[in-house]
């Protein structure tokens, strides 16, 4: 891959991981003042409950997110990025543009959700 790509992909992967570094905090400060909230009635704790329970499956979501772009960059520094991590062979400049950090090319990513189901 050529320097200029890299750094195309290192600009996306950077500004990502402040979106999602922004919304995490964002996050954890709404459920810290949903706590901290007074329930009067079975439908507010519900509904309290039931938004508890969608920010942090966004949040689990996106903590998994951060740690694939941390692992992006890292291979950004290594100059291994972009390579498959299953069949070795370069992800296709198209997959990446959609997912930049992608860590298998189409085929092998197919094998891998199999195999983890």
């Amino acid at each position: 891959m050529q320097e200029s790509e890299l750094k195309y992909f290192e600009e996306i992967l950077r500004a990502r991981k402040a979106q999602i570094i922004k919304n995490i905090t964002g996050v954890a400060a709404e459920l810290s003042s949903l706590s901290e909230l007074e329930m009067n009635d079975e439908g507010d704790y519900a509904a309290v409950s039931n938004d508890n329970m969608v920010d942090s499956a966004i949040g689990t979501q996106q903590q998994t997110e951060l740690m694939e772009i941390e692992l992006a960059l890292n291979k950004i520094a290594a100059h291994t990025y972009g390579i498959c991590e299953m069949c070795e062979e370069e992800i296709g400049f198209a997959r990446l543009k959609v997912k930049p950090h992608a860590r298998f090319c189409i085929d092998c990513r197919e094998i891998a959700e199999k195999n983890n189901k």
